[in-house]
């Protein structure tokens, strides 16, 4: 047995004469005595000891084959997913007027049809549902509480349809939160509702000027009021869009959740990232604080601090695992309110990037999007790809103006994935240490 190229090692200064291993592959980490690294290379590692680090990913009889694996882990993948996941844009429209709106030119009143949600439903009934998938739609906008009825209706329906054929349907919503009032969320709860993601962009100063409405007033005590209302019903994550400006804000906002009431036990997740620059001049031309890369400076401090923050006060937030974009899944698709297709989010409205329609169905994508850019010995060979697999298509863009070729994130990872493991360990909570 030998250690899996897919495994970093770190050194654990809380606790000298120990390494830090994480396996990029199965996303699991351990503690382990320098010695027990020394007897993997020399052999004489127990055989209870090498069947343990093998089941977790440390070990492999044969690191060669194991890089053949990984040319199809993502169709292996596919292959075994039972469900259909969707983002459903609903509209383009929008009761506020955020400083770094990402859909720009191509906010309006452009709202989905009701034909084209008889199409959109007739689709999933007979291309996933009839073939044993279960369901599971992220309505987005704009702002999906817009269209409301449309969910109720669009819900129903296939909610019945997965009922028929036994399999399961569940939504969850996208949104801004300042329409996520406990009536709806009763409303919509029996029909799939199962979570929604509200954005809130720091502390209520910060938050209103970056996020008011179209009048100018602020919409944070709004949106705290209605998660106060809705998170005894469902599961709600907060996300948040920082800039190198306001990211140190933050924690404060943190610290309102949890004087309001919003404590980690009332909040499933939280996680904050930040504004990216888009492309097709979609920001308004006055706002210059987004990213283009993780690999910026600043990011890697942001990044490792907001996190730290989240963690100290006891939310919970994503932890290190394997994670490939939706892009490369047969099994996840953005359906625009239009009823045309696309592979990300990030990439509606924009020219070349639709991959068919309801109508003609998905379109072949693998060199359009250039799918297969990480199938290159470089990225074979590198111990990050399980969590990257060529990195965010919409960053090559943005710094190169085509998303051929890869978005490289060693960079990023060589200096934060060390910290980010040791703050799991530090916060993990107390029943979990010493396993």
């Amino acid at each position: 047995m030998k250690l899996s190229p897919y495994v970093k090692i770190y050194p654990y200064p809380d606790k000298p004469g120990y390494l830090l291993l994480y396996a990029t592959r199965r996303g699991a980490s351990i503690l382990v005595k320098e010695a027990v690294l020394q007897a993997i290379e020399d052999g004489s590692l127990a055989e209870a000891d090498r069947e343990t680090l093998r089941k977790l990913g440390f070990l492999t009889a044969d690191p060669a084959e194991e890089k053949a694996e990984m040319l199809t882990v993502l169709e292996e993948a596919d292959r075994h997913r039972q469900t259909f996941s969707a983002v459903v844009i609903l509209n383009l429209d929008c009761n506020l007027a955020c400083t770094y709106c990402y859909e720009g030119s191509l906010k309006g009143k452009r709202y989905m049809a009701a034909e084209t949600a008889d199409r959109l439903v007739t689709f999933l009934e007979q291309k996933h549902l009839a073939r044993g998938m279960d369901l599971n739609i992220h309505f987005h906008g704009g702002e999906p509480l817009l269209g409301t009825r449309l969910i109720e209706s669009i819900s129903t329906r296939l909610g019945s349809a997965a009922a028929a054929v036994q399999r399961r349907f569940g939504f969850t919503l996208i949104t801004n939160g300042t329409l996520l009032s406990r009536e709806t969320v009763e409303l919509l709860r029996p029909l799939g509702l199962s979570g929604a993601k509200v954005t809130i962009d720091g502390p209520r100063e910060v938050h209103d000027r970056f996020r008011p409405f179209r009048s100018g007033k602020g919409s944070f005590d709004l949106i705290l009021g209605n998660l106060k209302d809705v998170c005894d019903l469902i599961p709600v994550q907060i996300g948040g869009n920082y800039t190198q400006e306001t990211y140190r804000e933050f924690p404060r906002l943190l610290d309102n959740l949890i004087e309001e009431g919003l404590t980690p036990d009332r909040i499933s997740l939280v996680k904050f990232d930040p504004v990216n620059k888009v492309v097709d001049d979609r920001l308004p031309p006055d706002f210059n604080q987004g990213c283009i890369s993780l690999s910026e400076p600043w990011l890697v401090e942001a990044s490792l601090f907001l996190r730290e923050e989240i963690l100290k006060r006891g939310f919970a937030t994503p932890k290190m695992e394997p994670h490939a974009c939706m892009i490369g899944s047969s099994e996840e698709l953005v359906i625009n309110y239009d009823g045309s297709f696309y592979k990300c989010p990030a990439f509606v409205g924009m020219d070349g990037f639709a991959v068919g329609d309801l109508w003609s169905g998905v379109q072949e994508c693998r060199e359009s999007h250039c799918l297969d850019s990480w199938k290159n010995d470089e990225c074979l060979e590198c111990a990050y790809l399980p969590i990257c697999f060529g990195g965010c298509r919409l960053f090559r863009l943005l710094k190169t103006g085509s998303i051929t070729g890869v978005d490289c994130k060693k960079e990023y990872y060589d200096a934060a994935l060390g910290e980010l493991l040791q703050q799991d360990i530090r916060h993990r909570p107390k029943t979990d240490k010493g396993r």
